[in-house]
């Protein structure tokens, strides 16, 4: 029987020499892989209370989208600066590369609403750590992180959970 693992294709030196990127976009193509996925991210929420789903730009929207509609909750995007057309709240991270800012309507989230965050990946944790920034912020609380891919040796798990976070993830690929 295939795992969402199986579904995953790995592209070998892409974006950059040396770099195995995982490619989500075969599980999300197949209808078995893709609701295996969803269904698979839902399970430890069961019964827990969650009043939106936050996804991070920009496969994140995806899951997101997916699984705010199984619990008939709210979607809130984060996105990169400049794309949101409202008033926003702002955080900058560092990536590998410099640095980048995620942005969120500054209305989206209610203090004491409880969030579930989502994205495909989890490398060295900034995006989400930036994006559980901006909930904070606006009085959200986080009830849990939830990815497709974890790669641990980047450290984001770790990261996150010593920010006091619940990390849940599908898979992981060791040795990134």
């Amino acid at each position: 029987m295939k795992t969402v693992q199986d579904y995953i294709r790995t592209i070998v030196d892409f974006p950059h020499e040396g770099i195995m990127f995982r490619d989500v976009t075969t599980l999300f193509a197949d209808p078995r892989g893709f609701r295996m996925a969803i269904d698979q991210m839902l399970h430890p929420y069961a019964g827990i209370n969650i009043d939106k789903v936050v996804g991070l730009e920009a496969r994140g929207f995806i899951l997101g989208g997916a699984i705010a509609h199984q619990l008939s909750v709210g979607f809130v995007p984060i996105r990169k600066k400049g794309k949101l057309p409202g008033t926003t709240i702002s955080q900058a991270y560092t990536l590998e590369y410099g640095e980048a800012i995620v942005e969120l309507h500054d209305d989206a989230i209610q203090p004491g609403e409880k969030i579930l965050v989502v994205d495909d990946l989890l490398a060295t944790g900034g995006t989400a750590e930036a994006g559980i920034k901006l909930v904070e912020r606006l009085g959200g609380e986080i009830v849990s992180c939830a990815f497709v891919i974890d790669l641990p040796d980047l450290g984001g798990r770790a990261r996150l959970e010593a920010m006091g976070m619940e990390v849940q993830a599908l898979c992981a690929f060791d040795g990134e």
